[in-house]
């Protein structure tokens, strides 16, 4: 008893001696001490372990603002920065990456098309516009370059193709797929970049031939075919830099 008694002491001596440095009462310390954790503190807390259970089902790919949506999904009500605050304080990041392949060859000499959207994607229904990309997944074979049209008005996939070589019959497949699906009568707008495939006179032949108007983004403006990125930047942050493939067989 002796000795806990010194002890306290010494401990009672060093909050004082704290205290008087900060200039603040012994009395408002224990208070500040003993009061438990606000609301606000509680509410973070609970936060926090959901973000944490939204981010590991989500396979450790979102972000804050996804993650953020989620929560809104299941009625718990914050904000954005909140949450990007909380994932900041605690080491939360989304999962991205990798190698980089270049996948548009524009220094060709073949005709362009001129640009028909104007990054104005918001259509008022189905077949009105299309957009396609070509874009590439690393297995252990060597790249896998993967075509796709999608149709603008709900972002549906309407058509692909995948090859190991990324040439003008990848991205024909993936549009004679296209078109096969949704039989258009009413000469669609197909957007894309200025690459070589899709400059090409069998791919054109192919739009003409079933009444289909192309249009083409401006050189280097990475907007303009916005839409069609960003699907390929969801597809590969959320399934191919998750997995490892072993061949090009899908």
């Amino acid at each position: 008893m002796k000795f806990q008694f010194i002890d306290q002491n010494k401990k009672t001596h060093k909050v004082q001696t704290l205290c008087q440095m900060f200039g603040v009462t012994s009395s408002g310390y224990y208070q500040w001490k003993n009061r438990g954790k606000s609301n606000r503190e509680t509410e973070n807390d609970f936060l926090l372990e959901k973000i944490k259970e939204t981010y590991e089902l989500n396979r450790c790919v979102y972000g804050s603002p996804r993650i953020t949506q989620a929560l809104h999904r299941e009625a718990i009500i914050c904000s954005q920065p909140r949450v990007a605050r909380l994932m900041r304080a605690h080491g939360i990041v989304a999962k991205t990456q990798r190698k980089f392949k270049a996948t548009t060859n524009s220094n060709h000499t073949l005709p362009v098309a001129a640009d028909l959207v104007g990054q104005a994607f918001g259509v008022d229904g189905p077949n009105r516009l299309w957009v396609g990309d070509i874009n590439y997944i690393d297995t252990d074979e060597g790249w896998l370059y993967l075509a796709k049209v999608m149709d603008a008005y709900n972002r549906e996939i309407i058509g692909w193709s995948v090859d190991k070589r990324m040439t003008k019959d990848l991205v024909i497949k993936a549009m004679d797929r296209a078109i096969r699906k949704r039989k258009p009568t009413e000469s669609p707008i197909f957007h894309s970049d200025r690459g070589s495939q899709y400059a090409s006179y069998a791919f054109r032949r192919l739009l003409v031939n079933n009444h289909i108007r192309q249009s083409m983004s401006g050189k280097g403006n990475c907007y303009d075919n916005a839409m069609a990125e960003s699907f390929f930047k969801t597809l590969k942050t959320e399934l191919i830099y998750q997995n490892k493939y072993q061949t090009r067989h899908i």
